[in-house]
């Protein structure tokens, strides 16, 4: 499985029908992705928006930058959003779901 490195995500490992991402050398995934329990095919959520935190703002850009080479959609630049830190992006993956990075240190 490819890693993530805009958000320093590494793949942990496969569990019974799901694969768990999280930092190098952890051993508990931060983010799981799986099948949906009921069986039934995959949908976009209404209302769902996995964050993934940043460390730093060049992390979110970068982010952004893989999403859209990755053949994502752009549903917001990076950029400051609602308070002084909240520096985020927001992509729609191929298959549609939203998702975003965020950072809220101060640069």
């Amino acid at each position: 499985m490819p890693p993530c490195p805009p958000l320093d995500l590494h793949f942990i490992g496969a569990f019974d029908g799901e694969i768990g991402y999280g930092p190098k050398g952890a051993e508990n995934p931060l983010i799981w992705i799986n099948q949906p329990f009921d069986g039934k095919p995959a949908t976009v959520g209404n209302g769902s928006m996995p964050a993934f935190h940043a460390t730093t703002r060049a992390a979110v850009d970068a982010f952004h930058a893989a999403a859209l080479a990755s053949g994502g959609r752009d549903e917001g630049a990076p950029g400051l959003r609602y308070s002084p830190n909240f520096y985020a992006c927001y992509v729609r993956d191929p298959d549609g779901n939203k998702l975003s990075a965020v950072c809220t240190a101060a640069e």
